[in-house]
């Protein structure tokens, strides 16, 4: 764990996250500045600066996956995208992104373009997506 990571503290529950997923080596939470409702970031529990560097790269990518599955219905997407710049924290995460044929990124994903969410939205759409994926 780095002491002044943020999803380092988020991981270790000194600031809170709306969680999505978690197991005992990856957490799923949504993006609080999101690119599109349900837009979810998934970070290994323990800190690594890359995605490549995650040693269960394959089964982080299977977590994706299950999150933006049980995403898509959620928020009627049309279908999801991943991303993972890498740039914004110094922590390895997959950007999780429900996408609809009419949002505002037409042209690839703006990560300038955000939507607004309130936190009882962020908190209800968590929930939902949380107990869809644990029965």
């Amino acid at each position: 764990m780095e002491s002044d990571c943020i999803f380092c503290k988020i991981v270790s529950g000194a600031i809170p996250c709306y969680k999505v997923y978690e197991d005992a080596d990856f957490l799923g939470f949504l993006d609080i500045k999101p690119l599109n409702p349900g837009n979810s970031l998934i970070i290994p529990k323990t800190h690594h600066r890359w995605v490549t560097d995650v040693p269960e790269f394959g089964r982080y990518w299977e977590v994706a996956k299950i999150v933006a599955l049980a995403t898509q219905p959620q928020v009627k997407a049309d279908y999801v995208s991943f991303l993972t710049l890498g740039m914004e924290v110094p922590h390895a995460h997959i950007r999780v992104i429900p996408r609809f044929f009419n949002d505002a990124h037409t042209h690839g994903i703006d990560t300038n373009t955000l939507v607004n969410l309130s936190p009882q939205e962020l908190s209800n759409l968590a929930r939902t997506i949380y107990q869809s994926i644990k029965p």
